[in-house]
């Protein structure tokens, strides 16, 4: 089999008469789920890889309504979670022939320049992992009339024009809570992260309410204004420093693990306090540090194989409306609680 010059451009008509097939049967060849026989699929891809054939995937975008891009649009990277989502969402996506566009959403200014410009990139989708998704930002990405799925992942959004995949706060939460009354905790402290308008999670307010409930009062919080274990430490070491014995709590529950993982280092390294047996830890999320030695930390697992499998679904149908989904994790207890 013959070459062409190295100074021409391989064509799929070249590939064609290389495997003595139509140009037809070459572009289903590179197609996902096209419908052509192992055989001819086997002759083609032998005569490309001779050849040293790649399809021009963006023409073959403008002859189709799809282009197999997805734009993800995360910020927040000090929390350990994100990366665990992403690789997650990645591996799902590109198990269904979909590609990545992603882009870090620096802070709230820098979002909805991001939209638009992912808007401006013809893709299929726009993924949302992060905190600075609020209503004004997801209204003018709404009003730009770019998206044909507009995705918040791992978060629940009131906005009517988003489709939301999540876990159940809510349930989750209930869970998390009858579990610290179960063990006899009396004094907890609730460790917040950032109050956002729209994408929001009801996990706070949750356990809040599960505790008025049982005990007929609300227990103290405090807030992280970001998901950074190291920030979360300096709060926890402001919040805790100075008090003694049933001043303390014995219990945080904590919104996520990025801020467990913080309160756990201030609790033993700048108190000098043992977990449990002086301040138990509770988390979200299970990140993989969370099952490390050092932490043991109890803490609720998101279905994130589940949702992602769910969201590539998403990608693929047709329809855009009725698609929320909430999912149910499981309680993972380890040591630290």
């Amino acid at each position: 089999m013959s070459k062409p010059d190295r100074f021409d451009s391989v064509t799929a008509d070249d590939v064609a008469i290389a495997a003595g097939v139509s140009r037809w049967t070459v572009n289903r060849a590179f197609k996902k789920d096209a419908s052509i026989s192992a055989k001819s699929r086997e002759k083609v891809m032998s005569a490309a890889q001779a050849l040293g054939y790649i399809p021009d995937l963006s023409a073959s975008a403008l002859a189709s309504t799809r282009s197999n891009l997805v734009a993800l649009l995360v910020d927040d990277f000090a929390n350990p979670h994100k990366l665990v989502m992403m690789d997650c969402l990645t591996r799902a996506l590109r198990g269904r022939g979909l590609d990545t566009l992603l882009v870090n959403t620096l802070d709230r200014e820098d979002t909805t320049p991001a939209l638009i410009n992912a808007s401006q990139r013809r893709v299929d989708a726009t993924i949302l992992i992060g905190i600075q998704f609020d209503d004004d930002v997801l209204a003018a990405a709404h009003r730009a009339h770019r998206f044909k799925k507009l995705i918040i992942f791992a978060r629940t959004s009131r906005n009517p024009d988003t489709i939301s995949i999540a876990v159940d706060d809510e349930i989750a939460t209930k869970e998390i809570a009858h579990y610290v009354i179960a063990k006899g905790y009396r004094r907890p402290l609730y460790v917040a992260g950032p109050n956002t308008a729209s994408a929001h999670l009801l996990r706070k307010e949750t356990f809040a309410l599960v505790w008025q409930d049982r005990f007929g009062h609300v227990p103290k919080t405090v807030s992280v204004p970001r998901y950074d274990p190291i920030l979360s430490a300096e709060i926890a070491f402001r919040t805790l420093h100075g008090r003694k014995g049933a001043d303390l709590p014995d219990v945080i529950v904590c919104e996520n693990d990025a801020l467990a993982l913080g309160a756990i280092d201030t609790i033993r390294y700048r108190l000098g306090l043992r977990v449990p047996q002086d301040i138990a830890v509770v988390g979200f999320d299970d990140v993989p540090q969370a099952a490390s030695p050092h932490y043991q930390l109890t803490t609720y697992r998101q279905p994130l194989a589940e949702m992602a499998g769910y969201l590539v679904d998403v990608l693929e149908s047709a329809d855009s409306r009725n698609l929320d989904r909430k999912f149910t994790g499981e309680l993972v207890i380890r040591h630290s609680a």
